[in-house]
């Protein structure tokens, strides 16, 4: 019997089979994946230039993938009852992760929600705006004087809005540089901490070498002392710090920084490098002033340098805190030498001691971590509602990092931000916040050991990826903190001696003689809360010490990372003078 057409169908239409339909298939996974490498060469070109094994298996990768794709979609539109299975099985599917992500949604909301609850019982806070300095009047304010606002009215205006662009008309007053192009004596400085004063004479070579090929710092005619070429290189500064010295006068201090911004994370502070560098040419200006005689005006130099360090002490940043350390450390050096060469009388002393009455920075660590917490929320809050932004936050170069990083924290639930908010602001709390105590004036080493160990210990789950970029940078500035604790009750115990060798002659035999006529209270180390290491030696010196970092009383030895460096890990921290015999 002849066979019908719909009997015997011709062959281009049948269905392929065996080795054929392998073939087959393998020749269009091949041309997947060759259209794949194209791709993400267009993407990137680097991806063709720089052709490896891992490349290529991921574009054969892709390319298998995408077949099978078309193998799925094949069998799904071959059959009505296939495609009602798998519209059914993606039905599912999506209500299964409409469900995770409610779930994981309400259980981070809940969770931060009674962990902060629990905090705010205890009288924290975690809303940035409790920490924004309140409104100064402009007449009273040290920010406002036009000499300071000079250092950052380039880049913002008297509200604290970026200016765009730069007003480069505007003159930074502030910005004294003591050299050109870095090119200065940088280790002429000296060294409180191995007893070893500045040596102006580089300085005096620096500057009259330089007045050969320039006019920038004036010079003498014919070399005088080191410090009287000193001070006439810095004489050019000397408006500009009378301006500062009647501006450090108002009584109050509010920088116009952008508070109210969403981002607090990309607040500019451009007065904190501005104020560093004053105190600087104060450092250099004070003890060129020392070697040269002028006690009154060496001390008015440390008086106005202890002044701008206070000036930025409400601001709700770590980075402004560890600023002030460092200009207080400037600072130190002065502090020092003066009282090495026993160049100030009994009134300049009490009024020194005054000055650094009013420093504390163990209140001032525990104000640095809650700032750093309550900006830790803030950047969690904003990158909840602005996930695509997660990959430049956290520093990723414009790459493909970044991009896939934007991806998945576009896809993260928002429930995961308040899981690593909370535990950001948990780990803040309760491991950073208990190293320094109020009330004793110490930093326990331990608990920031431990903490060190908790951070290092953190597990990498979704509800820690965020907090464990966060909290790292944290971790070193404890013993920044401690150190300048420590500094600061060295120089007023030693403020305080040099006050009883005036009265008496000679310094005491045990350093409980300095208080209370000399001293309130004799400050305690703050490394373990013992009394501070006093010896009174015998060519009428005397050495004075923290057991430092490392807890342990090494007889005053001081460790050196490298011949001018100072490990403040190890070893002693310790206040002697150049002639003490423990050298």
């Amino acid at each position: 019997m002849k066979q019908t057409n719909s009997e015997n169908p011709k062959t281009w239409k049948r269905p392929l089979k065996g080795w054929i339909s392998l073939v087959a298939w393998a020749l269009l996974a091949l041309a997947m994946t060759g259209i794949t490498w194209l791709f993400l060469g267009l993407v990137n070109e680097e991806f063709l230039n720089a052709a490896t094994p891992a490349r290529w298996l991921l574009s054969l990768g892709v390319g298998f993938a995408l077949v099978l794709v078309l193998r799925f979609l094949s069998w799904c539109l071959c059959s009505w009852r296939n495609l009602k299975r798998v519209l059914f099985s993606f039905g599912c599917l999506a209500g299964l992760i409409a469900l995770f992500y409610a779930e994981e949604d309400l259980r981070g909301w809940l969770a931060w929600r009674h962990f902060k609850s629990h905090w705010e019982a205890k009288g924290e806070k975690f809303n940035f705006a409790d920490f924004i300095p309140p409104a100064v009047p402009d007449d009273q304010n040290f920010a406002m004087a036009p000499v300071v606002a000079s250092c950052y009215s380039q880049v913002l205006d008297r509200s604290g809005n970026v200016k765009s662009p730069r007003d480069n008309k505007v003159a930074n007053q502030l910005q004294m540089p003591l050299e050109i192009d870095d090119d200065g004596p940088r280790n002429a400085t000296g060294d409180w901490q191995k007893a070893r004063p500045i040596d102006l004479e580089p300085w005096q070579d620096y500057y009259r070498n330089l007045s050969l090929t320039t006019n920038v710092f004036p010079v003498a005619a014919q070399a005088q002392s080191p410090a009287a070429d000193v001070l006439l290189a810095l004489s050019k500064y000397e408006p500009n710090l009378e301006q500062l010295r009647k501006a450090a006068a108002r009584p109050a201090s509010r920088f116009p920084l952008n508070y109210g911004q969403e981002e607090t994370f990309a607040i500019l502070l451009p007065h904190l490098a501005a104020l560093k560098g004053c105190a600087g040419v104060l450092r250099l200006r004070t003890l060129a002033e020392l070697q040269a005689g002028q006690s009154d005006a060496a001390m008015a130099d440390v008086r106005l340098a202890l002044d701008l360090t206070e000036k930025i002490r409400a601001e709700p940043f770590l980075i402004s805190h560890l600023v002030r350390v460092a200009m207080f450390q400037l600072t130190e050096q002065a502090i020092w030498e003066g009282l090495a060469k026993h160049r100030w009388n009994e009134g300049q002393l009490a009024e020194l001691d005054q000055s650094l009455a009013r420093l504390d920075f163990v209140a001032d660590y525990l104000a640095a971590m809650r700032g750093e917490n309550v900006c830790h929320v803030a950047t969690m809050n904003y990158l909840r509602r602005h996930a695509n932004l997660v990959g430049s936050v956290f520093g990723f170069q414009r790459n493909r990092s970044e991009k896939l990083s934007d991806l998945w924290a576009c896809l993260m639930p928002s429930g995961w931000f308040y899981q690593n908010q909370l535990r950001s602001s948990k780990f803040i709390l309760e491991e950073f916040m208990p190293v320094a105590d109020l009330n004793r004036q110490t930093f326990a080493v331990d608990l920031v050991s431990q903490a060190d160990e908790s951070l290092n210990a953190m597990p990498r789950t979704p509800y820690t990826m965020l907090c464990r970029m966060l909290l790292p940078g944290l971790t070193k500035s404890s013993r920044r903190f401690a150190f300048a604790q420590a500094a600061l009750g060295l120089a007023r115990c030693s403020c305080a001696l040099e006050r009883y060798r005036l009265a008496s002659g000679k310094y005491p035999e045990k350093l409980e003689a300095i208080a209370p006529r000399f001293i309130g209270r004799v400050p305690v180390d703050p490394i373990g809360g013992q009394p501070l290491h006093y010896e009174a030696q015998a060519n009428g010196s005397f050495i004075l010490y923290s057991v430092g970092w490392n807890g342990t009383d090494e007889g005053g030895y001081v460790s050196s990372k490298r011949v001018r460096s100072v490990d403040l890990d190890r070893g002693d921290w310790v206040w002697r003078y150049p002639d003490s015999p423990k050298l």
